[in-house]
C-alpha cells in the first residue's frame, strides 16, 4: 500500500492510527497546479498533528466546482504529485462536491481549511467537533493561486 489509498484503506489506517494514539489532520482540495501556496498550506497543516491526510477532488468533482476547463492536471497525476510531498502521509480521492462523507468515515482529530472559509461554514466541522476534535484555519500565501497561474499563462499568448 502506497500513500494514495482508497476510502476503505483510509478507514482501516485511521483505526490503526487511533489505536496508536496518533493525531490525524485532514484537509482537502483540488490542488490542480501545485504551487508555493499549496506547499506552505500543507506544511502548516502537517505541523498540527502526527499524520496528514489530503482529500483530493476527482476530475469530475473539480469540473463541477471550477468549470469545464478544469482540472488542468488529471486526478491520477495530482494524486501522485501530492503523495510525493514529504509532509503528506496519505492521499484519498473523493468524487462528491464536498469531503463530508470522507470526513465522516475517518473523523480526523484536526480539520484544516484555508482562512477564506469561516470556521462555522467548514464542511465536516460538526463531525469533528462532536468527536472532540478541532477545526483550524490557515492563512494563504498572498498572490499565490492556481487561478492566477492559469490567467498568467492565458495572457502570455503562448
Amino acid at each position: 500500500m502506497g500513500k494514495v489509498v482508497s476510502r476503505e484503506e483510509l478507514v482501516s489506517i485511521r483505526r490503526r492510527l487511533k489505536a496508536e494514539r496518533r493525531s490525524v489532520v485532514f484537509t482537502n482540495g483540488c490542488f490542480d497546479i501545485l504551487h508555493r501556496g499549496h506547499v506552505d498550506y500543507l506544511s502548516k497543516a502537517r505541523a498540527m498533528g502526527d499524520v496528514l491526510v489530503v482529500g483530493l477532488n476527482t476530475d469530475a468533482s473539480v469540473r463541477r466546482l471550477k468549470g469545464p476547463s478544469r482540472p488542468v492536471v488529471d486526478q491520477d497525476d495530482r494524486a501522485v504529485v501530492m503523495a510525493a510531498l514529504a509532509v503528506v502521509d496519505y492521499v484519498c480521492l473523493f468524487s462528491e462536491d464536498t469531503p463530508l462523507e470522507l470526513i465522516t468515515a475517518i473523523v480526523p482529530d484536526v480539520l484544516v481549511k484555508g482562512a477564506d472559509w469561516p470556521i462555522d461554514k467548514v464542511v465536516g466541522r460538526e463531525v469533528v467537533e462532536s468527536a472532540g476534535g478541532r477545526v483550524q484555519a490557515i492563512e494563504f500565501v498572498p498572490d499565490r493561486s492556481t487561478t492566477s497561474i492559469i490567467d498568467r499563462i492565458r495572457s502570455s499568448g503562448r
